[in-house]
């Protein structure tokens, strides 16, 4: 299996088709159409908010689509809240389109510079933090937006690496994902396929190869614009001490995922093509989420919400800062999820890089 991520194509969505949600929706109720043309601004979405033919464009019917739906949710009183974001105007079938979902075989024990897989030790419950979340150590890098690219596994390898390192040395420095995109194919020793999908254990393996990666200012992410990779620059000097020793992968329970994040950060995989997904705002998220494992992520700790009582893990996405609670998400945790899989798949994949 590779993971693609969600592109933001919001400029294909007039190709789409649009299928009402309900009958009531009212086209032409001014207030919610200048909510609508308030999104539009807010997310720099061109329309000419005098054309008399906008009302029943793709773009307004699908945003009010959404809008219908996040309303009926949000007035269920469940654990989570949805809410308008960078994907509003995308009908769930434009959203699986763009995900571009594809199953490939999963070999992720690529042996590169000695490089091997195992499994993480578990520690007593006893010796677990009740919470913990690395972004208030400062050990968490900013929220991007991998944009036209399925390169979330870049993005999630590269994070985990980033917070592992600044762990160990106590600094924070912003690492390349594009040099992944560029570099972590068959053509350099890689297993990847740039904005084609990839894995992250495979990332590990490739950064142990080359000893490290650059930093992101010396070679920035351009593929979310390009759509695509560009040529692969070795020449760039890797950030102190990101090498990769190896990589540990998770046993698929909560009592491994707790006593790894206890340590550091970890990449995971999870299903997030669901309409719920693709408008989540905030709360601790326990929508029906499947296990079709196609979107990299990371995790940065975990918790209990105190109102509902729900135990959660907190989820560092890269679709920016519009989505979820400014790129976060508090999903689930638990072992009543997907037969204790894990809300979303959660427990399927993960793993965490040795620097």
């Amino acid at each position: 299996m590779k993971f693609f991520g969600t592109q933001n194509l919001l400029f294909l969505i007039s190709f789409f088709s649009f299928n009402t949600f309900s009958s009531s929706i009212e086209y032409y109720d001014f207030p919610v159409f200048q909510r609508f043309l308030q999104w539009c601004f807010e997310h720099k979405v061109n329309v000419e908010q005098n054309d008399p033919d906008l009302y029943d464009s793709i773009i307004y019917k699908n945003w009010l689509k959404n809008d219908v739906y996040i309303n009926y949710v949000n007035s269920q009183n469940l654990s989570y809240k949805l809410g308008h974001n960078i994907f509003s105007a995308l009908s769930r079938e434009d959203f699986l389109k763009l995900n571009k979902f594809d199953n490939v075989d999963d070999n992720i024990d690529t042996g590169f510079k000695g490089i091997r897989k195992y499994y993480a030790d578990i520690i007593d419950s006893e010796y677990l933090a009740p919470s913990i979340d690395w972004r208030s150590y400062g050990f968490v890098s900013p929220i991007q937006d991998q944009g036209q690219c399925g390169s979330c596994w870049a993005f999630s390898a590269t994070s985990a690496i980033e917070s592992a390192v600044a762990i160990k040395t106590g600094t924070l420095t912003k690492m390349s994902e594009q040099q992944l995109v560029d570099c972590d194919n068959f053509k350099h020793g890689g297993s990847s396929f740039g904005c084609n999908g990839g894995l992250m254990e495979d990332a590990f393996s490739w950064v142990g190869k080359n000893n490290g990666l650059c930093s992101s200012k010396n070679y920035p992410y351009v593929s979310g614009l390009t759509k695509k990779a560009g040529n692969c620059n070795l020449s760039c000097e890797n950030v102190p001490q990101s090498d990769v020793l190896s990589y540990k992968s998770l046993l698929q329970n909560d009592d491994a995922f707790m006593s790894a994040l206890n340590f550091q950060t970890i990449s995971i995989a999870i299903q997030a093509d669901q309409l719920d997904f693709q408008l989540y705002k905030s709360g601790v998220f326990t929508g029906n989420c499947g296990t079709n494992l196609n979107h990299g992520v990371v995790l940065v700790g975990y918790g209990n919400e105190e109102e509902t009582g729900l135990d959660y893990y907190i989820l560092r996405n890269s679709w920016g800062t519009s989505w979820g609670e400014e790129g976060y998400m508090y999903i689930g945790k638990g072992s009543q999820y997907n037969n204790g899989q894990g809300q979303c798949g959660v427990l399927l994949e993960g793993s965490y890089p040795v620097v």
